[in-house]
């Protein structure tokens, strides 16, 4: 059974699909930080505490257990790691470097989804019933940090996801050859 087919121009359709999984996944991040970013963070700062700390917990509750959620999360990275490699192994350097830059900055985001948000999350949750809460503390911590790095976040999946537009332009551009 052949596993790569090679199509005009050299292109090859393992790598082709690569390319194109990993932009949708990593433009899938980006929007989903980025409706956080300009919807959902500033829709629940609008309200009370009680109502914030429960609408986190609800959010994070349902995205850990939210098995499509965890597959785009990290396979957003594989595939883009997997592009570069078979980019670079057949020859086009220009592509190979777009995509291992926009695998690079998914990387980054993903250590601080890892290091900062996660923490946070796991804070909140920690801090049981909002219904029971008598502190509240924890939400401006929360506040100031989280949507900051959502921000980054945010910022790091856009200009990833940039990166592998301008693969897919250099990819177009060695195809036609």
């Amino acid at each position: 059974m052949q596993t790569q087919t090679n199509t005009a121009g050299g292109r090859n359709r393992i790598a082709t699909v690569w390319l194109m999984v990993s932009t949708v996944l990593v433009g899938l991040m980006a929007g989903l930080f980025f409706a956080f970013d300009v919807s959902v963070m500033p829709g629940l700062a609008r309200g009370d505490e009680r109502t914030y700390v429960t609408a986190m917990q609800n959010f994070n509750a349902v995205i850990d257990g939210n098995g499509l959620f965890g597959t785009v999360f990290v396979m957003a990275l594989l595939a883009a790691v997997a592009s570069a490699v078979l980019e670079y192994r057949k020859g086009r350097r220009g592509v190979a470097v777009w995509v291992g830059a926009a695998a690079a900055l998914y990387l980054v985001m993903l250590v601080i989804t890892f290091t900062v948000n996660i923490p946070l999350n796991n804070e909140l949750a920690d801090a049981g019933d909002a219904a029971k809460l008598t502190d509240f503390s924890i939400v401006e911590k929360f506040k100031g940090t989280w949507v900051t790095t959502n921000i980054i976040r945010t910022l790091l999946c856009t200009a990833a996801l940039t990166a592998l537009a301008r693969a897919l332009v250099q990819y177009g551009r060695a195809a036609a050859r």
